[in-house]
C-alpha cells in the first residue's frame, strides 16, 4: 500500500491553514493512547528509522510547494509519532532551506525529547507542539498505554531539557479525560510540571471525534473552563 505523505490544507484551530505531513506508517508510534482518532497503536515501538524514504518525502514537498499555496503551516503529524522518523531533520531542513516563507511546526507526544538527537532534530521547526497528559505513573499509563521503557519522569525531563534548548515556540498540550486526569492531585502535579518546564503557551483539548475506546467522553465546557483557568491555560 502507497503511503500518503501530504494531507489537507486544514484549517486548524491553532495553526490556521495547515498542510499536513505524515512521515510515519499508520500506527506506529511509542504510545497507544485511549483518545486516539486514528485507532490503536499496532506497532508499539521506540525504534527511529527512514520510515519513508527522505526522497519521496522532499519529491512530494517540493512537487507541492512550488505552486506557491497559502499556508500558515507546514505541519508534521498523522498517523503515528514523528519524531519515530530519523531523518526528521532533514525533512525540516529541507523546507527552511527551500521554501524559507512557511512556518514549520511539529505535533509529538513529547516521549522521546530525552534523547539529545531527537531535540536537536527539531530545533529548526518554528512550532513544536508537545503533549503532557498526567504526571502520576498509573495515570499515565491508563491514558497513554505506553511503551514500557517510557515513564511520565522521562516524558517531563525530556520537555524541561527541550525547552531549554530550543528557541522557538513551544505549545504544551494537555488532553483531558473524564475521571482521570481531571481531578485535583493530578492537576496539581501537572501545574507544578508546567511551571517547571515553562512553555510558551498551554492548551487544553477534549475528545472532539471518536477515539480508540469507545468509553472516553469529551469533557464538559465548564469543566473544561475550570481546568484552563487552573493551569492558565488556553481551551483549543
Amino acid at each position: 500500500m502507497r503511503h500518503r505523505i501530504l494531507f489537507g490544507p486544514i484549517r486548524s484551530r491553532r495553526l490556521g491553514i495547515s498542510l499536513g505531513v505524515d512521515i510515519i506508517p499508520l500506527k506506529t508510534c511509542t504510545f497507544n493512547c485511549v483518545y486516539c482518532e486514528c485507532g490503536e497503536t499496532t506497532n508499539l515501538t521506540l525504534k527511529r528509522r527512514e520510515y519513508v524514504s527522505l526522497k519521496e518525502v522532499t519529491g512530494k514537498l517540493e512537487y507541492y510547494l512550488k505552486k506557491n499555496p497559502h499556508l500558515d503551516h507546514i505541519t508534521f503529524s498523522g498517523s503515528g509519532e514523528p519524531t519515530l522518523h530519523s531523518r526528521i531533520h532533514k525533512i525540516i531542513g529541507y523546507i527552511r532551506d527551500n521554501f524559507p516563507r512557511y512556518q514549520v511546526a511539529v505535533l509529538t507526544n513529547g516521549s522521546l525529547l530525552n534523547q539529545e538527537e531527537v531535540r536537536k532534530a527539531l530545533k529548526e521547526a518554528q512550532v513544536v507542539i508537545p503533549s503532557l497528559n498526567a504526571v502520576t505513573p498509573e495515570v499515565f499509563e491508563k491514558i497513554n498505554r505506553h511503551h514500557p521503557e517510557i515513564s511520565s519522569k522521562q516524558v517531563i525531563s525530556g520537555l524541561i531539557k527541550f525547552r531549554q534548548e530550543y528557541r522557538g515556540k513551544m505549545l504544551l498540550e494537555i488532553f483531558i479525560v473524564p475521571g482521570l486526569n481531571d481531578g485535583q492531585r493530578e492537576l496539581e502535579l501537572l501545574k507544578e510540571a508546567i511551571e517547571r518546564i515553562k512553555p510558551d503557551q498551554v492548551q487544553l483539548g477534549t475528545l472532539y471525534r471518536w477515539g480508540t475506546e469507545d468509553w472516553v467522553e469529551e469533557a464538559e465546557p465548564a469543566n473544561m473552563e475550570r481546568i484552563a483557568a487552573y493551569l492558565k491555560a488556553q481551551v483549543t
